[in-house]
């Protein structure tokens, strides 16, 4: 009588992740963490902005441009941090009659009786 081989002979390795199988968006939780990040590296780029139009105090020009961007960057993180993802485009089957498959259309007879 032959072995049978079993799950405990030849075991599989495990991933970490689960294979992602489906279109599934992401969690809300890694939506809203991925917004935080990124709202946290734009307000900290208008700290860097604010610093430089400070230090920039005699080249006017250039320290208008650094308080400028300093000022503006607030919005833009917002407006950043409250959207979402855009939605991925689907490809949906419709119905498209090929000529050489359309049935011709030929004049019906009514017979009144």
């Amino acid at each position: 009588m032959e072995p049978v081989a079993s799950s405990q002979q030849f075991p599989r390795q495990r991933r970490p992740e689960p294979v992602l199988i489906t279109e599934a968006e992401p969690s809300m939780a890694e939506q809203h963490a991925f917004r935080k990040k990124r709202y946290a590296i734009t307000m900290g780029i208008r700290a860097v902005f604010i610093v430089l139009a400070a230090s920039f105090y005699q080249v006017v020009w250039l320290m208008l441009i650094f308080a400028f961007l300093g000022t503006v960057l607030p919005w833009i993180a917002v407006i950043m941090a409250n959207d979402r993802p855009p939605k991925k485009r689907l490809h949906v089957n419709t119905y498209d009659a090929r000529p050489d498959r359309v049935l011709e259309s030929r004049p019906t007879r009514v017979i009144d009786g």
